[in-house]
């Protein structure tokens, strides 16, 4: 009998999914692991708190396939609150840049969510701008 994940694994697979998400322009995906009222301090914000998920949609509407990437999370810490957590580490994601040459960018991210129902929902995140 195969045991359960731990919420802290069950965590980690959750976020490392929601980026995958990122990634693929899924927006199907995002939304399901999103609350509605979701918040967010990130780069592309230019230090506005934003409320719900319109802003993030717009960015998984552009034009185009999103190009090849990959995202590794280092160093991931997850702090269980009750029915609520914190998973934080940075994340590397790899691409190709200008003329086919990879390149890597760089986050801290901070991620807030929250249990309800049984289901993890994430609710808050505060990301850091992008440093090579």
């Amino acid at each position: 009998m195969k045991t359960p994940p731990s919420d802290a694994d069950e965590l980690l697979i959750l976020s490392e999914r929601l980026l995958e998400s990122i990634s693929k322009r899924d927006w199907e995906t995002y939304a399901e692991l999103c609350d509605p009222e979701l918040t967010a301090f990130e780069p592309e914000a230019r230090g506005a708190l934003v409320h719900g998920l319109a802003f993030h949609r717009f960015y998984f509407e552009q034009v185009g396939p999103a190009g090849p990437q990959h995202a590794t999370l280092c160093d991931p810490h997850v702090r269980l609150l009750g029915d609520a957590a914190v998973v934080s580490y940075v994340r590397l994601i790899q691409r190709l840049g200008d003329g086919g040459r990879p390149h890597t960018e760089r986050f801290e991210e901070t991620r807030v969510w929250h249990r309800r129902g049984g289901a993890w929902r994430h609710v808050h995140f505060h990301r850091s701008a992008g440093g090579e």
